[in-house]
């Protein structure tokens, strides 16, 4: 597999490479200046299982508030510059654990140069990201258009730059929209970069059309051995996007833990709201990150226990009532109004039982 033949690094207190757990990113989308807001959106994000986060440093004052910020969260912060290499410098003296920088947009080689130098001194690592949005003139010009060898061409470009300068604590990262350039270019890159990668589909959007692409390409990277931590890029609350990833690495079985919920798409025969009876345990399951089971809510008692035998548990509705399901066997009746709350308690108790 290649994510057992990458470097490994430290971020934080964190290890990536070399075959060790894929690791789960966001990004903030607070002021960073504004510390009670950046920490308030953090401890939310690592409630709900983030590993690592990234906040934007543009200004003197946001590299400052890294180091306030870092007292009061408990998960890596990485520092994200665009242009100036004064904030990236800055940022490392102010403790973040990693700077994202594009080197392609900091300007001339002495300014990568000192950027390079003071994050040796602190040896702070370099993620070096590149972007279809902001791929290099000459390279567009070469290939035509931006394209998957082109991403594979700047980035490989950026980390020699960086590894002739004496400095190979590195990560790497090429992101595109487009979700079939995206999964090529890191088919591409992977057997040609000894450093983790940082995964992700840019800009993916809404949380509808976002979670779609990101599923789809992040499936396709992932399953091929490639990818050391992943972002899942959503326009709304980046809380969001810790569940997909979670799912996302659940569901390729790269991840324990957490409750599956599986459940059935309703038809005539449903005589409950099986809809909001699925919503409210899928959010209910989130606070029994501990168990690894699977739950099944089932909206018929005629099939409901055959549908569910895969299941740990489960319950299925009825007309007033509904049934109590453990590994395909009916335990006992209950009220339509108990189930949520039964369900609970079973999952409370899961150890005993």
């Amino acid at each position: 597999m290649y994510r057992e033949q990458t470097k490994v690094v430290k971020i934080g207190d964190r290890v990536i490479g070399g075959g060790n757990p894929i690791l789960i990113q966001s990004m903030t989308n607070t002021k960073t200046e504004d510390v009670e807001a950046t920490v308030a959106q953090i401890l939310e994000l690592e409630a709900a299982g983030c590993d690592i986060i990234r906040s934007t440093v543009p200004t003197l004052e946001a590299a400052k508030a890294l180091g306030e910020i870092k007292k009061r969260i408990h998960i890596p912060i990485v520092a994200d510059i665009h242009f100036d290499y004064r904030m990236a410098i800055a940022a490392i003296e102010n403790g973040a654990d990693k700077i994202r920088i594009n080197p392609g947009n900091i300007g001339s080689s002495e300014r990568v140069k000192a950027v390079v130098d003071k994050a040796k001194e602190y040896n702070v690592p370099i993620r070096v990201g590149v972007n279809s949005g902001s791929l290099e003139k000459h390279i567009i010009e070469k290939y035509g258009k931006v394209t998957a060898e082109g991403l594979v061409e700047s980035a490989l470009d950026k980390v020699k730059m960086i590894e002739d300068m004496g400095y190979d604590n590195l990560v790497v990262s090429i992101k595109s929209s487009d979700v079939l350039m995206c999964a090529r270019a890191h088919e591409l890159l992977a057997p040609k970069c000894q450093y983790p990668l940082h995964v992700g589909i840019t800009e993916a959007g809404t949380l509808f059309r976002g979670n779609i692409k990101s599923a789809i390409g992040l499936g396709i990277i992932l399953n091929q051995g490639i990818g050391d931590t992943i972002r899942v890029s959503l326009t709304g609350d980046p809380v969001n996007e810790i569940a997909s990833a979670k799912q996302i690495l659940k569901t390729l079985g790269l991840r324990k833990g957490g409750i599956e919920v599986v459940s059935c798409p309703t038809c005539g025969r449903t005589n409950i709201d099986l809809i909001g009876l699925a919503n409210e345990v899928e959010k209910m399951v989130t606070e029994f990150d501990n168990l690894n089971i699977k739950v099944a809510v089932m909206g018929c008692v005629v099939n409901g226990p055959g549908e569910a035998k895969e299941a740990d548990i489960g319950i299925a509705g009825g007309k007033g009532e509904g049934l109590l399901i453990k590994k395909g066997q009916v335990v006992r009746k209950i009220p339509e109004s108990d189930l949520l709350a039964v369900l609970r308690e079973e999952l409370s108790n899961w150890n005993e039982a």
